[in-house]
């Protein structure tokens, strides 16, 4: 009775349907094949289940060791059993093959399927060839002896320093060893690995984490820039940089115009050249330009002018051409002449001339109120990021934005769409977390930033050690909301294709076309998620609230 009166009355009701859930996927094929599609089990994938778990022990104890034996903490015989257990299971990572397969998976899957030379073709679920095969147990090997020696010497290290001080030098290297070998290792394992038995709630959870973090760094540097103070000579400096972008912006749209020349007929497809401004190819391809016609033109994309020159001789389909003015041939009729700026210097000088345009009126802004530019700019970004739709932000994030990236770095930086929707996401969620942030340092009283100065303490260690520590008590539950608010919003990510828990079942909806089946397993499935997180939030607002000591 004590544990029934201890449940949330709204998780009491969830409790008493679990029997019938829980038969519900243990009778019915349709919901078992749901569950299975929504998680993302590939066939086969219970061979890594093994492999899995021994690196998932084997790092969260190393972790544990250090938690355990901390000075608040001080649970020796805790810290004891956990460097046991983790001993135990880099001996047997190194000395048994259990590892392999979930390896040679991650591998696999690692790397792109229609390049890579290392992945058998044609095979479903993804395979190493057995050249491939025999490398990556090569690399293991070598692999799991480095880590069981670190552990021999960190475990070594730490245990003989037991009764030594904190301090102690050797104990803080057997610390360090264990902490960033174990920390790596599940960093890897736990976010950036690939999990074939459970892909898809992979996916989802290691999204939602990564927003949130990044959307917490974010939200404090907002936070941090409107507690920016001014003065006159952050003004000067803000009002020089202004003048120099507006300078840089007049020299990139003041260079010299190239010529071009539209020649031929206008009976057929339009002749373009590649790397023609694209004002120009907007212009011909819908008739804004004298003479031009009032339906959309076809155009065909041509290398050179040489190669555009050889198809209008040839009178097949393309009747006309747009080149640099140079390279027409004597004679050849011309429909339309024009000088226009390259789109490299055009880009350039309107991106100098919106951050000029920007940083100016944060200029003017701070001087009319006597506020840093910076922390007119934070309320600003927060306050516009608050008011677009999360869709709205994780499409245009996920598609213009990131094309526009790739375009500007000539391919150089294209983030796969993961990325790009963990970033959409984190910059949503910033602007709320940034509130949130602000609310509490806001309610710490001013008579305590007041006393750490008069002790001494710099602004940053009075932040650091007076009102921050303060300031995230009070934020725990807004700080709870706001992760599972996240976590159900990574549905939305399936909108660029990113196969988390939603994309899964719309795929298999699509292809089973069962009714009900497919929603209900991931409406249960969210829900699940969400109580555990719901659970975790309540498990540190109690360590945190003094009361309940």
């Amino acid at each position: 009775m004590s544990f029934l009166k201890s449940v949330r009355p709204s998780n009491l009701i969830i409790l008493t349907a679990l029997p019938f859930i829980i038969y519900l996927f243990t009778s019915s094929a349709d919901y078992q094949r749901s569950l299975r599609a929504i998680l993302g089990v590939e066939n086969g994938s219970s061979a890594f289940v093994p492999g899995f778990m021994a690196l998932a022990i084997a790092f969260s104890s190393g972790i544990a060791i250090l938690v355990f034996s901390r000075a608040k903490a001080n649970r020796p015989r805790l810290a004891l059993s956990a460097a046991i257990l983790n001993l135990a299971a880099a001996a047997t990572i190194f000395a048994s093959g259990a590892v392999h397969p979930f390896a040679a998976s991650v591998v696999a899957n690692g790397v792109d399927s229609f390049t890579s030379t290392l992945v058998a073709k044609g095979v479903t679920p993804r395979q190493l060839t057995e050249t491939a095969d025999l490398v990556v147990r090569g690399i293991e090997a070598m692999l799991y002896a480095a880590y069981l020696g670190l552990t021999l010497a960190g475990l070594g290290l730490f245990l003989a320093t037991r009764q030594a001080a904190a301090d102690n030098r050797l104990r803080r290297i057997g610390r360090w060893i264990i902490g960033l070998t174990n920390g790596a290792g599940a960093l890897f394992v736990f976010f950036f690995a690939h999990i074939a038995f459970a892909a898809g709630v992979a996916t989802t959870i290691r999204a939602a984490l990564a927003a949130y973090v990044l959307a917490a760094i974010m939200g404090l540097i907002w936070v941090g820039l409107l507690q920016l103070h001014y003065a006159k000579r952050t003004g000067l400096y803000f009002a020089t940089t202004t003048l120099v972008l507006a300078i840089a912006s007049g020299w990139f749209l003041l260079q010299p115009r190239d010529n071009y020349v539209l020649t031929g007929t206008r009976s057929g497809k339009v002749a373009i050249i590649s790397n023609t401004p694209s004002s120009l190819i907007g212009a011909v391809r819908y008739g804004q330009y004298p003479g031009g016609p009032a339906a959309e033109t076809p155009v065909r994309t041509f290398l050179g002018p040489t190669e555009a020159i050889a198809a209008l001789e040839k009178k097949e389909d393309v009747s006309a051409a747009l080149m640099p003015a140079a390279a027409v041939p004597t004679g050849w009729p011309i429909l339309w002449q024009v000088e226009t700026l390259n789109d490299r210097d055009r880009s350039a000088g309107i991106t100098f001339a919106v951050l000029a345009i920007i940083l100016g009126l944060l200029t003017f802004g701070g001087y009319l109120h006597r506020r840093h530019p910076l922390a007119i700019g934070s309320e600003f970004i927060v306050d516009t990021i608050r008011g677009i739709p999360m869709l709205v932000i994780v499409l245009y994030v996920g598609l213009p934005l990131s094309g526009a990236l790739k375009d500007a770095t000539q391919g150089v930086v294209d983030p796969p769409n993961l990325v790009r929707g963990i970033f959409a996401m984190a910059v949503a969620y910033s602007a709320y977390l940034a509130e949130i942030f602000r609310s509490g340092i806001n309610a710490i009283p001013a008579g305590q930033v007041e006393a750490a100065y008069s002790i001494g303490l710099t602004r940053w260690q009075a932040a650091r050690l007076v009102v921050l520590p303060q300031a995230f008590r009070i934020i725990i539950p807004p700080l709870g909301n706001e992760l599972i608010a996240i976590l159900k919003d990574t549905s939305l990510l399936s909108i660029l294709s990113i196969r988390d828990i939603t994309q899964r079942m719309r795929e298999f909806q699509s292809a089973s076309f069962l009714p009900f089946a497919p929603y209900n397993s991931a409406a249960i499935f969210y829900i699940f998620l969400t109580l555990a997180a719901a659970s975790f939030v309540n498990t540190i607002e109690r360590k945190y609230d003094v009361k309940h000591r």
